[in-house]
């Protein structure tokens, strides 16, 4: 069989069996009104007249405002919210439509994380890394990868940014497709694609110079080839464009995080003005100091990670409204895995990253929520950075406006989500407690809905819910 019919060959495989494997996944319809449309099941009927559905919230928190709301009505027609106001009004309003009785919930808009990789497992070590760049193809992990976004779905988070496909080439922006194809249930995503690093930055490397392995990156260098990169990636569907902007992390006498710069200044400088010339935001992947600085001076929009981040630099981050995804989990829980790899310091950055979170909060940078998930296995909760978020100094109000109204604004987004308010998607969730009593409640998400259709309700006791 020759190379090309063996591509065709998966093609074809990926197409029968993703449909196959979420049809199982997809949640139970919740019953409309006969010739009304339900997106997850969307057929190419035209309905004439708009679905309304009448939400009454016991407990609101809109994702804005400090204060919590009682006895909420939440008027959704179609995909978008017409009304948020007192329940007795919106039940005036709208006789007769469907209710849900969300009446003893907290309501909350969908949660946003601004930083996963729905292409990975989980690699905690080098070894698990390369078992997925090794030995599964690409339509393996796209399936695995549009079963992840479902899973996030499924656990509030009702819009994602996939900060890279890891050596899936464009497999993000096929599920992104699907997805809005209504092909199969997911979250609205924002996507990476393949990243950039040079040459020799980032695995697999072996010193074998006779073998060529696969590469989690773009591997580009100088700013002719990063000016095509970039094209290249806009082309095909990136989002946001995503770099690596060091490695080999250290700590110097002082005890600053520091680290070895990737690119030259010239080449970040050709990267960022590209991007942004064709309206992309640019993210960093930058952990040390010097890496922070460098992605600084080229001016991007975002910083991941960022554990080496000082107090001048978080001045410098807040005065010109950088963002910081800090991903606190996921370094806790790679750190055992990652030392025994003969890397020790993943252990003690640890620390060091809660002394980076108080810098930023004093800073006032805008600090938003991402997890890294698919860098822990998709069976960790995806919500599992909020208490992290509290325990490092936030309230619990701030922590989860840093996963709605503050990771919109990432996005560029804040008209469409990340609030509960007229004019924006219904993508709203429910939970049984108080997160602002307790933080974990957002790991024990009961109720999701985006744009106005309902993919999870275990809310009503004694009612279970399977995907």
């Amino acid at each position: 069989m020759t190379i090309r019919a063996i591509r065709a060959a998966l093609a074809a495989c990926v197409c029968l069996t993703v449909p196959a494997l979420l049809a199982a996944q997809r949640p139970t319809p919740i019953p409309v009104p006969p010739g009304q449309a339900h997106a997850a099941t969307m057929t190419a009927s035209v309905t004439t007249e708009p679905t309304v559905t009448l939400i009454h919230a016991g407990r609101l928190i809109d994702g804005v405002s400090d204060q919590v709301r009682s006895d909420v009505g939440i008027v959704v027609t179609d995909e978008r919210i017409t009304f948020v106001g007192p329940w007795d009004e919106a039940r005036r309003q709208r006789p007769g439509a469907r209710t849900i009785d969300l009446s003893r919930a907290t309501v909350l808009p969908g949660l946003i994380d601004d930083h996963v990789h729905l292409l990975l497992q989980g690699d905690p070590t080098a070894a698990s890394y390369e078992e997925q760049l090794l030995r599964q193809s690409t339509p393996y992990r796209a399936i695995l990868g549009a079963r992840n976004a479902y899973h996030a779905l499924t656990e509030g988070f009702t819009a994602l940014r996939d900060m890279e496909s890891e050596g899936a080439m464009y497999a993000d922006v096929d599920i992104k497709r699907a997805i809005n194809a209504h092909e199969i249930p997911g979250p609205r995503l924002w996507v990476s694609t393949r990243s950039f690093a040079p040459t020799g930055m980032y695995p697999i490397t072996t010193p074998n110079w006779e073998l060529d392995l696969p590469h989690g990156v773009q591997v580009v260098d100088g700013p002719e080839e990063i000016l095509r990169a970039v094209r290249e990636q806009v082309r095909f569907g990136a989002d946001v464009i995503k770099f690596y902007a060091d490695r080999r992390y250290y700590f110097d006498a002082s005890g600053t995080l520091r680290s070895w710069v990737n690119f030259t200044d010239a080449e970040l400088r050709a990267m960022v003005d590209e991007a942004h010339r064709l309206g992309r935001p640019v993210a960093a992947h930058a952990v040390g100091k010097d890496g922070i600085e460098a992605a600084l001076r080229a001016g991007v929009n975002t910083i991941e990670h960022g554990y080496g981040i000082t107090d001048s630099l978080a001045q410098v981050m807040a005065q010109r409204g950088v963002f910081w995804c800090p991903t606190i989990f996921v370094n806790i829980y790679v750190a055992p895995g990652r030392s025994s790899d003969g890397n020790p310091i993943y252990g003690q950055m640890i620390a060091q990253e809660r002394r980076a979170f108080a810098s930023a909060l004093r800073a006032g940078v805008k600090i938003t929520y991402g997890t890294d998930a698919g860098g822990f296995p998709w069976t960790e909760p995806v919500a599992s950075d909020f208490r992290y978020l509290v325990e490092y100094g936030m309230t619990p109000m701030q922590a989860i406006r840093s996963a709605t109204s503050v990771a919109a604004e990432l996005l560029g987004q804040q008209e469409n989500i990340g609030t509960v308010a007229v004019g924006r998607y219904a993508d709203l969730i429910a939970v049984a407690g108080d997160p602002l009593q307790d933080i974990r409640e957002l790991e024990r998400v009961r109720w999701v809905m985006k744009g106005g259709t309902i993919y999870k309700d275990v809310y009503e006791p004694g009612r279970e819910w399977r995907p």
